[in-house]
């Protein structure tokens, strides 16, 4: 018992500085290998937070850009919606200046049964020119060729003195006398409202003149003699003394009884 005692003691002694040598050795390596962790995890992170950085700046940039188009787009529609309302603001005005013509010169349009029972003086009228347009089957329109004859008759309005505008609607045989007469004074008022609104010819120039389904210019058995009779001819008259019409009259007939 004696000689186990100094044994233990020893056992005891050796042990200790080995662990305190060992500790010592195991700091630097722990130190060293913390300091390669932070690093490591330095050099990984540092990308991701730039690359990320990178992204915001970049949302931030696409935001403003769509801020600035949507603003540009914006004041497009504006300016769009006022060219818009601008256009129809003219074009009402414009529509309101030619019905108002148009309804000037039917007021003001001399109308009767033949020129000679208004014009007192006709016999000093000479024709200066001519032209006649023609309709479709019971249609009052102006063609797109119509309208280009009444542009180039209109020309030679400039140069003309103290003249009238005869103006003389018929129609076939197809239909009542009544509906007809009616159907040839509509015919002629379409030829002066267009050129009382396209070429600025005064109302009381005119003389209107309804015949209906009389004084055929071709035969009525025919389709195309029909379609020759669905006319309007149009007349310029110019008075070689230079004097007005004599005591014109502006009343407007009635339609002719109905003979059928």
């Amino acid at each position: 018992m004696t000689q186990t005692k100094p044994a233990q003691t020893k056992s005891r002694s050796l042990t200790s500085p080995a662990l305190y040598a060992i500790s010592a050795l195991a700091m630097p390596v722990l130190l060293v290998t913390g300091c390669t962790t932070k690093n490591y995890v330095r050099s990984q992170t540092e990308p991701i937070i730039q690359h990320t950085n990178e992204l915001d700046d970049a949302t931030a940039r696409n935001n403003r850009n769509i801020h600035d188009v949507d603003q540009r787009a914006q004041a497009g529609i504006q300016q769009a919606q006022t060219s818009a309302t601008n256009a129809s603001q003219q074009a009402q005005t414009a529509n309101q200046a030619a019905t108002q013509a148009q309804a000037s010169a039917a007021d003001a349009v001399h109308q009767a049964d033949s020129l000679g029972s208004v014009v007192a003086n006709l016999d000093n009228y000479k024709q200066v020119a001519e032209v006649s347009v023609n309709f479709a089957f019971d249609k009052a329109d102006l063609s797109k060729a119509d309208r280009a004859q009444l542009d180039q008759f209109a020309a030679q309005l400039s140069g003309t003195k103290s003249y009238i505008v005869e103006v003389t609607g018929g129609t076939d045989s197809v239909g009542s006398a009544a509906y007809n007469y009616d159907l040839s004074q509509r015919r002629a008022r379409s030829v002066v409202q267009y050129l009382a609104a396209q070429h600025n010819v005064p109302a009381h120039k005119f003389y209107l003149i309804g015949i209906g389904k009389d004084q055929a210019v071709a035969s009525n058995s025919t389709a195309a003699g029909r379609a020759q009779n669905r006319r309007v001819e149009i007349q310029l008259l110019s008075n070689m003394t230079g004097q007005p019409p004599a005591a014109p009259t502006t009343s407007k007939l009635s339609a002719p009884a109905n003979t059928n």
